[in-house]
């Protein structure tokens, strides 16, 4: 490890000690700025905007050299259909109708990517209006279905990514995506999966967003508790129906222009417009910093599960199973899943802890790789924080009343296993 990386890497590990989860204040509902790329660093970004879970702006300095920005935008800075064409034509994509409330979102459906730019083409020369609606690209997962293609490079700030890191090790999902759009397409109120972290950078167009820190979301439900699908509609003023509506913060506002990153806080709710025809990558994670968020965030889906179906408590006779399956047909994830999730994250850190790097490892683009860039303290942070969480899964109540023999190795064999890695690890 040279000099540079120890001390960033020292800072992690007093910051660690130092700060604490959850300052979702925002003094003035000001966001940074940041401007230059060889002036601001990983352990400035962990510091100020990763541990007090702050909003902030990178300047399109940060992404200039992506082959998205080169090559899927025009010369006067429209989305480049043609060259779009060339590339994915023959893909099917996830397409939503914003025009369309269906629950709490908008509608999907799959649409081949060629009949949806004829679409969007067709939108802009009818003043974009369509009897088929305002229809949005969204989630597409690009980077799994094209991992050939010069798309983009995951900036170092971002690169700590335990959601991602899980998914690929199962080969089962990812959560990195593209959204594409014309002018006029948004997306509903709403907080992002799992409560994690999310960066989204424009490759072309401009983008508004409507950020609401997290605890603010309390004030916008209504009586019934459900949030608003649209936090600007003029219903939200009526006290009948939302209660508490005055008593929630002005939202922070972000105009986001092309090639900038805007990094999207844990937990925070926020809306989104496409101002102009805008396309954008997008990438949910998790890490360190916000593991106990989202293990907070699924005892409350659990508990809000077992409220739902409270009454067949005593004639079911797995009930407790039943509450894990719902949770995750809802959620994505249930506790034993989340246990090997923090599994698979503790043992790529373990690995490299006790075996470092060999030099295959650390040329390709691998977790344990990324791992090795942040540095070994990171690795140690990383485990301290999921030993933590750990823990408190192992003495939950309901995670006890599962089967957990499937678990490989037992809750408390790995907890051991982390602790002696990183006592050995410190010395």
């Amino acid at each position: 490890m040279d000099r540079a990386t120890f001390a960033c890497s020292t800072a992690f590990f007093r910051d660690y000690n130092s700060s604490s989860q959850g300052a979702f204040c925002l003094p003035g509902g000001h966001v940074d700025f940041i401007e230059k790329v060889d002036s601001f660093t990983y352990s400035d970004f962990f510091r100020d905007y990763l541990i007090p879970n702050h909003p902030c702006i990178f300047s399109a300095k940060f992404t200039e050299e992506w082959g998205s920005r080169r090559n899927w935008v025009t010369w006067d800075g429209k989305p480049n259909f043609d060259h779009l064409l060339q590339k994915f034509g023959e893909a099917v994509v996830p397409v939503a109708n914003c025009d369309v409330k269906e629950y709490n979102s908008n509608p999907k459906e799959q649409l081949p990517f060629k009949e949806y730019i004829k679409y969007w083409k067709e939108y802009i020369k009818n003043d974009y209006r369509s009897s088929r609606g305002c229809l949005y690209l969204k989630d597409w997962h690009l980077s799994r279905a094209f991992p050939e293609q010069d798309v983009y490079t995951t900036p170092v700030y971002f690169s700590s990514d335990w959601l991602n890191e899980y998914w690929d090790a199962i080969a089962v999902d990812d959560y990195r995506f593209v959204y594409m759009g014309p002018k006029g397409s948004w997306t509903p109120f709403h907080a992002d999966v799992f409560r994690s972290y999310s960066w989204s950078a424009n490759i072309c167009g401009r983008k508004k967003w409507l950020l609401y820190p997290a605890g603010q979301e309390e004030y916008l439900k209504d009586r019934h508790g459900n949030l608003p699908f649209d936090v600007t509609a003029p219903s939200l003023q009526d006290k009948s129906v939302y209660p508490r509506y005055n008593q929630s913060q002005p939202p922070v506002e972000i105009v986001q222009e092309a090639g900038e990153i805007v990094f999207i806080p844990s937990g925070w709710h926020h809306q989104v417009y496409n101002l102009e025809d805008t396309i954008s990558i997008n990438h949910n994670w998790v890490n360190g910093c916000n593991v106990a968020i989202m293990w907070c965030f699924l005892q409350d889906e659990l508990a809000a599960v077992q409220r739902e179906i409270n009454e067949w408590k005593d004639p079911m006779d797995d009930w407790h199973l039943q509450c894990q399956l719902i949770m995750k047909s809802c959620t994505g994830i249930d506790y034993k899943e989340f246990y090997n999730f923090l599994k698979v994250i503790a043992e790529n850190r373990i690995s490299v802890l006790e075996n470092g790097l060999d030099d295959e490892a650390s040329a390709k683009n691998t977790p344990k790789a990324a791992i090795s860039t942040l540095g070994m303290l990171h690795a140690v942070f990383d485990l301290k924080r999921t030993v933590k969480v750990l823990t408190s899964l192992s003495a939950n109540e309901d995670f006890k009343k599962l089967d957990l023999t499937s678990l490989s190795p037992p809750p408390e064999a790995l907890l051991h296993h982390l602790k002696a890695a990183i006592d050995t690890a410190l010395l």
